[in-house]
């Protein structure tokens, strides 16, 4: 979709205004579109420190590496330089929001080592190392050479800008850098150099086609690290400020759930046209991929966990009231939508039927629904919870479909047959008699009257 239209559009969606289909292929466009993956402290500056190394862990990043000032590395732009330590050691980082699927471009520099215990041969004829991503091959890099150094004297940093792509077999897939330099404990200060580590993406299709039923595995990282369990970092959010919703517009989008027959239908067995009235009523639920998580393990759902999403109304409405994560989405949701979410909804409306003879009435709901994919982010940035959930949408209205027909079948043949009846005994060429069904008292007998004997004379 062309640029220029896009805030329009954006502007019309946030109203309520654009039409289902322009949203979606605005979805589509958006999409395939390239994005900046958020690379956290790719310039190596934190946590800050005085002098020229540092052999503190970095922010965000997993590895012991030697780390050396902007000035020591010979940068103008602010950003560190870090070594890359004997052969085998590693620099890690997940690249945060990025998809299975998703085709991503890494970009950075690479120096050799600007330590002063670095000999000639050690930099001459520049420095190995390794660089892969999840999913990607393991691509073979040396740094430029250097092959005026002098040992005794620090270098002055001869950086390139390298790229690597690769497409990602995991979500939040992992970045590391390895070193490839000879094990000798006095060559660890004199390894590869990296720094400004930045990144983009082109994420894969939204799968329209994952039934609310079973949503995914929802996944739980600490640092750059994956939780085998879901438990300490939902009981890490378990606070209505601890934990922020960041919803993922690209994998959010809303849609019309399958027709449904809600109430019941109408068969016309009668030789004239009907119309009457009828209320109908429906309800819809929400989903959530957490719970469908600890389901699938066979594992009992915590408190922390319960989003209100069981389809018991009482139920739902005690979580919507208790839940910090039911709390902490519907705000982020708010926040990035301008409108409220909806964990479940109800409605009742009468409609009026006129049925021909011979025809069938039915009425259908094809329910507006939406799905939102996002994360539950701690204020360090560490604990990240991923879930999606599936509810009804205030965006759009229900469809209700009105409807008749001709009868099935089986509805044609119960019309044509007879009225229901018991079956004629056997002597049916008896005479009529009649029973008594043991329906009614039979007052009890009564014994004779005795009267005392009188003589009259007779004259």
């Amino acid at each position: 979709m062309h640029r220029s239209i896009r805030p329009a559009l954006h502007a019309l969606a946030v109203a309520g205004l654009l039409l289902p289909s322009l949203l979606a292929a605005d979805a589509v466009g958006a999409a395939a579109a390239q994005n900046d993956v958020p690379i956290l402290n790719g310039g190596f500056t934190a946590p800050a420190f005085t002098g020229e190394r540092s052999t503190v862990g970095l922010a965000y990043w997993t590895g012991l590496n030697q780390r050396f000032s902007p000035s020591a590395s010979g940068r103008a732009d602010g950003a560190a330089g870090v070594g890359l330590s004997k052969s085998g050691n590693t620099l890690r980082h997940r690249l945060r929001g990025v998809r299975t699927g998703s085709k991503v471009t890494v970009t950075y520099e690479d120096s050799p080592a600007v330590a002063q215990e670095c000999t000639r041969d050690e930099v001459a004829d520049g420095q190995p190392y390794t660089v892969q991503g999840s999913g990607g091959p393991v691509r073979e890099m040396r740094t430029a050479p250097d092959p005026d150094r002098t040992k005794g004297t620090p270098g002055r940093g001869r950086w390139s800008e390298r790229t690597y792509e690769f497409i990602a077999d995991e979500n939040e897939p992992v970045l590391t850098f390895t070193s490839r330099i000879a094990s000798a404990a006095s060559q660890v200060p004199c390894s590869p150099m990296v720094t400004r580590i930045r990144a983009v993406e082109v994420p894969p299709p939204v799968d329209k086609t994952v039934d609310k039923y079973a949503l995914g595995a929802a996944e739980a990282y600490k640092d750059n690290e994956r939780e085998a369990l879901l438990t300490v970092a939902v009981s890490n959010c378990n606070g209505d400020n601890i934990c922020t919703f960041r919803p993922d517009p690209r994998y959010s989008f809303r849609y019309y759930d399958r027709a449904r027959v809600i109430g019941e239908a109408f068969v016309n067995c009668t030789r004239n046209a009907l119309e009457h009235s009828r209320v109908l009523s429906y309800t819809e639920r929400g989903h959530d991929s957490i719970s469908q998580t600890y389901a699938a393990a066979n594992l009992l759902l915590e408190p922390a966990a319960r989003l209100p999403t069981t389809g018991d109304r009482t139920e739902d409405k005690r979580r919507l009231a208790d839940s910090h994560l039911a709390r902490q989405l519907a705000l982020g949701y708010e926040i990035a939508w301008q409108r409220p979410f909806q964990w479940f909804s109800s409605d009742q409306r009468t409609v009026v039927e006129k049925i021909q003879p011979g025809e069938v009435s039915w009425v259908e709901l094809q329910p507006s629904r939406e799905r939102v994919e996002g994360w539950f982010v701690n204020k360090r940035d560490d604990y990240r919870l991923h879930a999606v959930v599936d509810a009804p949408s205030r965006a759009v209205p229900d469809r209700i479909f009105q409807r008749t027909g001709p009868m099935a079948e089986a509805e044609k043949q119960r019309c044509a047959a007879a009225r229901p009846m018991t079956t004629t005994p056997a002597g049916a060429d008896t005479a009529a008699g009649s029973a008594d069904k043991g329906l009614l008292e039979i007052p009890p007998p009564t014994a004779p009257s005795l009267r005392p004997a009188r003589s009259i004379p007779l004259s």
